[in-house]
């Protein structure tokens, strides 16, 4: 079946293909493609992706992680002319648990540096190679994408604000070495990192390095974020870990962050007294400290 394009996409004609990891980013793709009169060719990597997905998408193939001659192999099969990836694949797994083929080992020995960016960039150009354009993964998730302002019923008080301007402006620098885009802070001092564990755990970590005291959450887009992949993602969970780590305010980048079940997080984040502000991601990380618009 030949899909329509959506608006701000390209015209080629062809299915539309996803590439399925972990969490609900695949469901929430599928849905909003659906919604456009897209159904999709679904290419699930086995190690990450929800069982469930064999509910929702009548076209579903599994692979596992280092089966990339079969993933393209299948998008051809399908009719896939442009394609979106959509959901997390752990860092820890993409260099040391999957067993490549010869494209996939290929691809590696060539790889400037062992990082998520570079590899799904090679995967990228090796698709565009394919004929399969890489398409950005939030297209159909504006919604999703919160503009700049205050999300939530509080804004961040002062000394939150201050935690803010600072962990933007270290987040920023790390982000920019592609190592993580997670920082947590306390009184103007970065208390943990973001590396390869993800968000989650960043969180979990600096709750025990601070000892109960109360926390910040910093959470940005990279310089050049590729937003055809490895896209800022937000879901009830944080909200979760946050509560219980005692973590009272998170930041994030306008526009490039998605808010998964975006209604229920901000209601969870009001019932928890958690503060979520979005900043552009252009503005340096002083704007914390001047004040937003509530939205």
């Amino acid at each position: 079946m030949a899909s329509t394009a959506h608006p701000n996409g390209p015209s080629t004609s062809g299915r539309w293909g996803l590439i399925a990891g972990n969490g609900s980013f695949p469901f929430l793709v599928l849905e909003g493609a659906r919604s456009q009169g897209i159904e999709m060719a679904v290419i699930a990597i086995r190690e990450e992706a929800s069982p469930d997905l064999a509910r929702v998408a009548p076209h579903l193939h599994w692979v596992s992680l280092g089966e990339l001659s079969r993933a393209i192999e299948l998008l051809h099969q399908e009719g896939v002319k442009r394609a979106v990836m959509a959901g997390q694949v752990k860092h820890n797994k993409i260099f040391s648990a999957i067993r490549p083929d010869w494209k996939l080992a290929k691809l590696l020995l060539m790889l400037p540096a062992k990082n998520t960016d570079a590899l799904i960039g090679a995967v990228a150009r090796v698709l565009e190679d394919e004929g399969i354009e890489l398409v950005d993964s939030t297209a159909f998730l504006a919604p999703l994408l919160p503009a700049a302002g205050v999300l939530t019923r509080r804004a961040p008080d002062e000394s939150e604000a201050a935690d803010i301007a600072y962990g933007r402006n270290v987040a920023q620098q790390i982000a920019g070495l592609d190592l993580g885009q997670t920082v947590v802070v306390r009184d103007r001092a970065c208390v943990a990192v973001e590396a390869m564990e993800g968000t989650d755990e960043t969180i979990e970590r600096a709750a025990r390095l601070a000892g109960g005291q109360r926390i910040v959450v910093v959470k940005v887009s990279k310089p050049h974020q590729d937003m055809r992949f490895d896209v800022p993602v937000v879901g009830l969970r944080t909200i979760e870990v946050m509560q219980r780590a005692n973590a009272t305010a998170l930041a994030v980048d306008a526009g490039r962050t998605l808010l998964f079940d975006r209604e229920r997080l901000l209601a969870a984040a009001d019932g928890a007294g958690i503060a979520i502000e979005a900043f552009a991601a252009a503005e340096a990380g002083t704007a914390a400290a001047q004040g937003k618009t509530k939205k």
